[in-house]
């Protein structure tokens, strides 16, 4: 349903910025909020930022905010994390996920809400 792309090294320094884009496919791409997670090492899965169906309304992490940008192009089928002033601690394996929703504002936060996930790709930060 989904893959997703790195534009850009999947190893970064300390303060570095880096795009991850994940592409949809064989679903109604409009109808579905989206999302991205991350899980570093050792950790669980966490939320990072979500924006709902029309691109309305975008809601991020606290630890996030600031510095990541999500953005989506239904006409593309396309979903983007823009990552700024990256940190060592956003090292993780990132996933793009999909919510179906009728509402175009409608965003979650909660894992348990999406109904696809992408196979998931890795950001390393050095310090």
């Amino acid at each position: 349903r989904f893959s997703c792309r790195r534009l850009g090294e999947g190893l970064v320094q300390d303060g570095g910025s880096l795009r991850l884009s994940c592409a949809a496919s064989g679903l109604s791409f409009s109808n579905y909020a989206m999302n991205w997670f991350r899980q570093a090492p050792g950790k669980e899965r966490e939320f990072v930022a979500a924006i709902s169906w029309s691109g309305f309304n975008t809601y991020y992490a606290d630890s996030v905010k600031g510095r990541f940008t999500i953005s989506r192009d239904n006409a593309k089928k396309m979903v983007y994390l823009q990552m700024n002033s990256l940190k060592p601690e956003d090292t993780a394996v990132y996933y793009c996920a999909a919510a179906r929703t009728g509402a175009s504002t409608f965003v979650t936060t909660a894992s348990g809400d999406m109904d696809y996930w992408g196979k998931g790709t890795l950001v390393t930060v050095s310090s």
